[in-house]
């Protein structure tokens, strides 16, 4: 019986693990950020809308990561949001952990999500399809 509820949680584990900080459509209904919304002005192309706290380790990597794609790819902007002090956008968007990450086209419509760190490359990946759209 422990090895079977050992393997279930190493597989949950697992799961967890590979879905976290990965990019994926924004659901039901598509939310529209405004720069008034975010006190910054929106991208050229697309924008990244970090939620962070201020304890947050993944914070600082995903900050690190945003800037990163932002200095490689003209026309995105990086916004980041202290997720404490803004609770009227985490509640209205479901931001229900720190980093999470959205990423708007150029009319500030939430295409992808992501909660947990994501990957350079997953980032990328997202904003070719924003701007695609």
């Amino acid at each position: 019986m422990v090895l079977i509820t050992l393997a279930v949680a190493t597989m949950a584990g697992v799961v967890i693990r590979r879905r976290d900080g990965v990019p994926r459509e924004a659901g039901g209904d598509v939310e529209r950020l405004t720069s008034g919304d975010l006190d910054a002005p929106l991208g050229e192309r697309a924008t990244l809308v970090q939620f962070s706290s201020a304890f947050c380790q993944p914070c600082r990597a995903t900050r690190r990561i945003l800037s990163e794609v932002t200095e490689m790819v003209p026309g995105v902007a990086h916004v980041e949001i202290d997720a404490e002090t803004r609770l009227d956008l985490v509640r209205s968007l479901n931001v229900l952990r720190t980093p999470t990450v959205l990423i708007l086209d150029a009319s500030g419509r939430v295409v992808r999500r992501a909660s947990g760190q994501p990957r350079k490359a997953d980032v990328i990946g997202a904003l070719g399809l924003a701007v695609g759209e």
